[in-house]
């Protein structure tokens, strides 16, 4: 079966985001809104075959924890449907 899956990778709420600040204050300067916070992350979109759900979710795991974060830093979410 076929699998699209999307994947969000942002830090840690306990680590710090100097890109995120730089951002939110570049909002703020330009006046167009009283941004309080901006967090950067990624955000990736991935087509994977799979014999099932729970086969695409275990692989999927996989590839975030071992390609796609830095775990000491970052923690993932994603979402799958078959497609």
């Amino acid at each position: 079966m076929k699998f699209a899956a999307r994947v969000f990778v942002s830090l840690h709420p306990a680590v710090l985001d100097p890109a995120g600040t730089a951002v939110g204050q570049a909002i703020n300067q330009l006046q167009l809104s009283q941004v309080e916070s901006v967090r950067l992350g990624k955000y990736l979109e991935i087509s994977l075959e799979a014999e099932d759900q729970a086969a695409a979710t275990a692989e999927l795991k996989q590839i975030c924890e071992q390609v796609l974060t830095n775990p000491v830093i970052e923690q993932y979410r994603f979402e799958l449907q078959a497609s």
